[in-house]
This record gives C-alpha cells, sequence and structure tokens, in this order.
C-alpha cells in the first residue's frame, strides 16, 4: 500500500469514526428528548422510537470499538446483543402498541414531537449516506451495516413523525399504536439481519 493510500484510509478512518461520534452524541440527546415527550403525550409511537435511539447508541459504540480494532471475536458478541435489543424492543413495543389499540388509548400529540422526530429523520439520512460512502470506499462491512442501521432509524422518524401529525391534525388516534407496529416489524427485520445475515436483503 502506498504512503497516498494510507493517507487516504486514515482520513476515511476519521470520518467514519466522526460519524459514529455524531451519531451517538445525536442519540443520547434523542433518548433524553423522547423520553420527556412520551411521557408528557403518552405517545407510544414516541417511546417506541426513544427505545429504538438506546439500540442506535449501542450499534454506534459497536463500530467505534471495530474501528479501533478491537477484533472480531468482541464485534461478534455486541452484534448478538444488539439483536437480543431489536428483540425485546419489538416484544415490548407489540405489547405496547396492542394495548393501546385494543383500549383506544389517545395519545396527546404536540408540536415539539413533530419538529424534534422531523429533524431527526433529516440527520439521520445524511448519516447514513455518508456512513455507506464511507464504509464502502474503506471496505469496511461493519461501517455500511451500522449506515444500513442508521438510515432505518431515518425511516422510522418518518413513520413516527406522520403517526404524530395525522394525530394532530386529523385526531387519527390509531395512528399512534400503528406507527409503534412499524417499528416491531423493523425491529424484527433487524434483529434477523444480525442473526442471519443472508436472509435478509440489504
Amino acid at each position: 500500500m502506498t504512503s497516498r493510500s494510507v493517507a487516504s484510509a486514515d482520513v476515511l478512518m476519521r470520518r467514519g469514526r466522526a460519524f459514529e461520534i455524531f451519531t451517538l452524541g445525536w442519540n443520547v440527546v434523542g433518548v433524553v428528548v423522547l423520553a420527556i415527550l412520551a411521557s408528557t403525550s403518552s405517545s407510544v409511537a414516541l417511546l417506541g422510537f426513544g427505545l429504538d435511539s438506546l439500540i442506535e447508541i449501542v450499534a454506534s459504540t459497536v463500530v467505534l470499538w471495530e474501528l479501533a480494532g478491537t477484533g472480531e471475536a468482541r464485534q461478534r458478541v455486541a452484534l448478538r446483543l444488539i439483536g437480543v435489543a431489536f428483540l425485546l424492543l419489538a416484544a415490548y413495543l407489540l405489547v405496547q402498541s396492542s394495548v393501546a389499540l385494543l383500549s383506544g388509548h389517545h395519545a396527546t400529540p404536540s408540536v415539539a414531537g413533530i419538529v424534534w422526530t422531523g429533524v431527526t429523520a433529516l440527520v439521520m439520512f445524511i448519516l447514513a449516506a455518508g456512513k455507506a460512502r464511507t464504509g464502502r470506499a474503506l471496505g469496511n462491512p461493519v461501517l455500511v451495516t451500522e449506515g444500513r442501521v442508521t438510515f432505518i432509524d431515518g425511516v422510522l422518524a418518518v413513520t413516527v413523525l406522520l403517526g404524530v401529525v395525522f394525530d394532530l391534525g386529523f385526531g387519527w388516534w390509531w395512528a399512534d399504536p400503528i406507527a409503534g407496529y412499524v417499528i416491531v416489524y423493523y425491529a424484527i427485520r433487524e434483529a434477523v439481519h444480525v442473526f442471519r445475515p443472508g436472509e435478509v436483503a440489504p
């Protein structure tokens, strides 16, 4: 490898770490914000998105370990823990969304929830694109895969945003637990991807 190639790889590695550190920081703040919003609005979707942010924190930490060269064995254990966390999230939200739907639970949607999820969706899509490009340039499948998780976070943010907007604008109270079901689907899908990567298309 030439000195120019080494320098280019170092730049890409620093860029990959920067993406993960920013993602980590955003989600740490997001967990606090979403916990407050979910508590004040009794929104199943916002609560589920907050729990998903916790999983993204773990995923970013895993990638930072991997980029630091901590070893494949530790990486495999950490990825399996992420898979278990996704399954626990799916089980919890499945129960919560079902109870909310069957009992006719009405959340109290807020403008703050709309603003946060909207901005988060934009940020996650930008980060996902950056991680995908950097991971491919590095030939690092872990960074590419985590970029995919970040993209899904953006999709979930849009889903939660629509649920809150429909509830606030049209009084469709059932949109909130339905958004929770969407998170359940993606959580199970990501768990399968972790445990059986060949069974889920990238």
